[in-house]
């Protein structure tokens, strides 16, 4: 016999579209083969009704016969040849009667009762099954329905427990229905053969046996056509009883292995996640905006397929893409109104989708799923075991190996790193280099200390030092968002330079170097260890405006500014040498600690866009504030010229004035030096006056006549 289609049973508990899909096409088969089997029935039940009218009639016609000679008629009564030949027509007719009615036996048994049993007990059997798994399958529904409306709050933990109860008990329900929904449409391919071919074997064996009386030839060569087809049908009735076993050993192996599985959120102890999948299908919630400030929730089918995210509702034939997720960016999100939430960003930022799992162990498979597909690992040859690999290393990663130094310098190529000027550079780009960089031969405790904790939250030393200044400065008040009222000084708002970028805060810890890039790296290395350790995918996204004064992280909601960097404050900032959207830059304070040393912190970041256009952004903003600056001290240095030109040039005035004074004096000194008169006394004598008397008037007299020249 050709091999016969199935529905797969191990696909129940997942219910995917292309499943109920098939299910559809074989319940079309069972309604055709309803349909058909009715019309069947119907012709057979005619052949036996005609066979026991014929039964009937010709026992009748016997009966006839055989009451004639008792009848009287008018004429020719006593037509005893006619008489016996009736009877013994009567008697041939009576045994003809006689196998009429072991044929009518035969076809009973053999051609009715099969088809019979098929149509009042396998088919309705189909068709009660059909109705248990649709009341069943709409019951978890409902029941999935309102566990997704659960409330995050804790008081009502009755209503929690009942609700899972009810899921776990529809889940089941729908779970065992429609296994044996399946097992009874796989037999069904088995039974509509025997139903046809043995009600066939039966009619043609009750005819052979009729006619063997005097048919032995034709009876002979149909024997042997109804031998092969007997054997046929035996054949196809091993086969299906080796067939149902095999179906009822996979439904029992199935209900152990899914018990735990019918919970909605399955124990992580017993179930654990798995972090290395490159491919995922299931049912998510996804949220539509239906206006302003409302949204819904719609349950659809998603899958990924290569690098995208694909979406299929109940009913369609096909699903359709909802969006690209090569080099997107995945997190864990807070709904005020549903759990297990996880944001989808697209790599320019554009489109955003927030779906929500069914399970906390659902919700971290689809990001971690997500995330890998991001990296394009699913083009390699192994995915899998290239993101266990990945996850592995991670794991390790954790911890800084003692050996660290030795195990990369025997990893080094033998092309020559970076020159040491471009690695004391204070802004570098790893994506511009041509050759690939030698590795750093610090060791890690020159880079970070073993003990140095790691902070998730956007939180800077940075940030409390500015704080901390404002408040002893007496600047303005602090707004609850956590802007300050008065804006920097230095900040100008027609800087030269404002670009704007979508980044994700991965973390930040205190460094112990920041001569090169090396020690971004190795921050990167911890900080994404510790996230994949200890499960952290929930990453705050936040708007990074670059200009010539300073960086900032800025709300993307309520425009509020985190964080401020100061750009003469940013040392280093670098991006990773295979990621290109990792990217990170180093700050020093400008306060120490109590040693006297700068507080050094490292942050990292992910971003929509490459991560070497913010380097170069920020690179081409310490440029412009570099030139500024050269600008500005050079607009001083010429105003200080300018003031010392204007004060030589009083000095000289001044001196000018001073020498005019001296002229003029001894000019008067010359004058008064010449000979006078002695003037005559009151007695007609002359007295002659010193020197200094003779000053005196002569004073007396200049000012008098300046006096009367001023009147």
């Amino acid at each position: 016999m050709p091999g016969i289609d199935k529905l797969p049973i191990e696909e129940t508990f997942e219910d995917s579209p292309q499943t109920r899909s098939l299910l559809g096409v074989f319940e079309e088969d069972a309604a055709a083969i309803s349909n058909y089997s009715q019309k069947l029935f119907q012709a057979m039940n005619r052949i036996y009704d005609a066979q026991n009218e014929l039964s009937a009639a010709t026992h009748l016609t016997s009966k006839l016969l055989k009451e004639y000679e008792k009848q009287r008629f008018p004429l020719c009564s006593d037509d005893e040849v006619m008489s016996s030949t009736l009877q013994h027509f009567a008697k041939v007719i009576d045994e003809l009667s006689s196998c009429h009615a072991v044929l009518s036996t035969q076809l009973a048994d053999a051609m009715m009762f099969p088809i019979t049993q098929f149509k009042e007990r396998d088919l309705r059997e189909i068709l009660t099954l059909k109705e248990v798994f649709q009341i069943a399958s709409d019951d978890h529904d409902m029941a999935i329905n309102r566990y997704s409306r659960l409330s995050k709050r804790r008081d009502n933990e009755k209503v929690k427990g009942e609700v899972m109860e009810d899921v776990y008990t529809s889940r089941k329900k729908q779970h065992q229905t429609m296994m044996h929904y399946f097992t009874a449409l796989n037999t069904l391919q088995y039974k509509k053969k025997i139903a046809i071919l043995e009600p066939l074997l039966g009619y043609m064996q009750a005819q052979i046996s009729f006619f063997k009386l005097g048919s032995e030839n034709l009876t002979q060569q149909w024997e042997d056509f109804l031998t092969n087809i007997g054997t046929s049908v035996q054949n196809v009735r091993r086969e299906m009883d080796g067939e149902v076993d095999v179906m009822q050993q996979t439904i029992q192996d199935l209900e152990q292995a899914s018990d735990l599985l019918y919970m909605p959120d399955p124990d992580p102890s017993q179930v654990p996640v798995n972090r290395n999948l490159t491919r995922k299908a299931g049912y998510l919630y996804r949220r539509n905006k239906t206006g302003l400030v409302s949204s819904s929730w719609e349950r659809q089918y998603f899958f990924t397929q290569g690098g995208n995210l694909m979406g299929q509702a109940r009913g369609h034939v096909a699903g359709g893409l909802v969006m690209d997720i090569d080099n997107c960016s995945v997190m864990a999100v807070d709904c005020e109104d549903r759990r297990f939430c996880f944001q989808i960003t697209s790599f320019d930022g554009k489109k955003v989708v927030i779906l929500q799992a069914d399970s906390r162990k659902d919700c971290e498979e689809w990001i971690a799923t997500i995330n890998n597909i991001s990296k394009r690992i699913y083009l390699s040859e192994n995915p899998e075991e290239i993101a266990a690999r990945v996850n592995q290393s991670a794991l390790e990663a954790v911890t800084p190996s003692p050996s660290f130094q030795q195990r990369h310098e025997s990893m080094r190529p033998t092309t020559q790193g970076r020159s040491r000027a471009a690695r004391t550079s204070s802004v570098s780009s790893v994506g511009s280099e041509t050759a690939s960089p030698a590795l750093s031969v610090l060791s890690l405790d020159a880079l970070v200390a073993p003990d140095t904790p790691i902070q998730f939250d956007i939180i800077s030393p940075v940030s409390e030092e500015y704080a901390g200044q404002a408040k002893a400065a007496g600047q303005g008040r602090t707004n609850p968002f956590g802007e300050s009222g008065d804006t920097p000084p230095e900040e100008s708002e027609d800087s030269i330079l404002h670009q704007l970028f979508i980044v994700r805060f991965l973390g930040s810890m205190e460094v112990k170097n920041a001569d090169n890039s090396d020690v971004i790296y190795e921050t990167m290395r911890q900080i994404l260890a510790a996230r994949a350790i200890h499960n952290i995918f929930r990453m705050t996204e936040s708007h990074l405006l670059v200009t010539c004064d300073c960086l900032k992280l800025i709300d993307p909601q309520t425009q509020v500014t985190r964080l401020r960097f100061p750009l003469s404050s940013v040392v280093v900032c670098s991006s990773h040498q295979e990621n290109k959207r990792l990217f990170g830059f180093v700050l020093q304070t400008a306060e120490g600690r109590v040693d006297g040393r700068p507080v050094t912190v490292c942050y990292i970041f992910e971003s929509n866009n490459d991560g070497e256009k913010i380097c170069d952004s920020v690179g081409l903003a310490k440029q412009i504030a570099c030139h500024s600056e050269m600008d500005r001290k050079a607009t001083e240095k010429k105003e200080e010229q300018d003031k010392a030109k204007e004060k030589q040039q009083e000095e000289l005035s001044k001196q000018k004035q001073i020498e005019k004074d001296l002229e003029e004096q001894s000019r008067l000194i010359a004058a008064s030096s010449r000979p006078t008169p002695p003037a005559p006394s009151a007695d007609g004598q002359f007295l002659v006056l010193s020197k200094s008397q003779s000053e005196d008037s002569d004073a007396g007299q200049e000012g008098r006549e300046k006096g009367e020249s001023d009147a």
